[in-house]
């Protein structure tokens, strides 16, 4: 593959960044959604504070595996921009790529929507298997948690099952793993032994009827909590290596 400007790659050119920092670009900036992070990418542009890894990973899509998924989903996105839900991008994803047997790792309390999405699947002609994430009901105290650390103390409370979930659909053969509403780093342990391709259908949140950028969009009124200690008089503007030395950062 070619890099995207043949000729030079510019080196990282501000010594005030080593990290990226897109989480900063300003919305009239964004440079990239035109093909110019280049030109006009800011000190904080990952074009500006690691050309070369860029291109390492760019290099990647020469994978004839990797470079197959970044098309088809790049088709999906196109074709049902805003028309179909995620669960109609995941059968038509499978569907581009071939896949015939599709994973669930659930949650034990989503085995009700994991019913109905393994018939969906079904019917859309895949073979399906499915893990829920407390089978083999192993005690919490087996991987070394103390009665006062489980959610009810006094009682048998299973742990989740993350990895177990992975080695029983990596062994059932399938192509793509869907998550379903797994916890938070039970979710990571799964993604991280999932031999298939994995992606996320739900993630869980239990405050917010699984919709966790409610925390986002309300952490300034409702969900002011979710800020730490240190949260600025105002927001900042600038990555945290590039703050002026202030009583709040800069």
């Amino acid at each position: 593959m070619t890099t995207k400007n043949p000729t030079t790659k510019k080196a990282a050119s501000d010594p005030k960044y080593t990290d990226p920092g897109c989480a900063y670009c300003p919305p009239d900036v964004r440079a990239c959604l035109e093909g110019e992070d280049d030109e006009r990418g800011p000190g904080f542009c990952p074009s500006e504070v690691n050309p070369d890894g860029m291109e390492a990973a760019r290099q990647k899509y020469e994978d004839p595996f990797d470079r197959r998924v970044a098309q088809e989903s790049a088709r999906v996105e196109a074709e049902g921009y805003c028309k179909w839900t995620r669960v109609e991008e995941i059968c038509e994803l499978a569907k581009k790529m071939g896949f015939s047997k599709i994973g669930i790792a659930t949650c034990i309390s989503f085995a009700d929507h994991a019913n109905t999405l393994s018939q969906i699947l079904e019917s859309h002609g895949f073979e399906v298997a499915s893990a829920a994430c407390k089978h083999d009901g192993i005690p919490k105290e087996d991987i070394g948690l103390k009665d006062h650390e489980k959610i009810y103390p006094g009682g048998h409370e299973t742990m989740c099952n993350p990895i177990s979930q992975a080695q029983l659909l990596n062994d059932a053969g399938c192509q793509f793993n869907v998550v379903l509403g797994l916890c938070i780093g039970h979710d990571s342990l799964f993604f991280k032994h999932s031999e298939g391709l994995a992606t996320t259908l739900v993630a869980k949140d239990r405050v917010l009827a699984h919709n966790p950028v409610g925390a986002l969009a309300l952490a300034d009124t409702y969900f002011s909590r979710v800020w730490g200690p240190e949260r600025p008089a105002k927001a900042h503007k600038l990555p945290r290596q590039g703050r002026r030395p202030g009583p709040d950062g800069g």
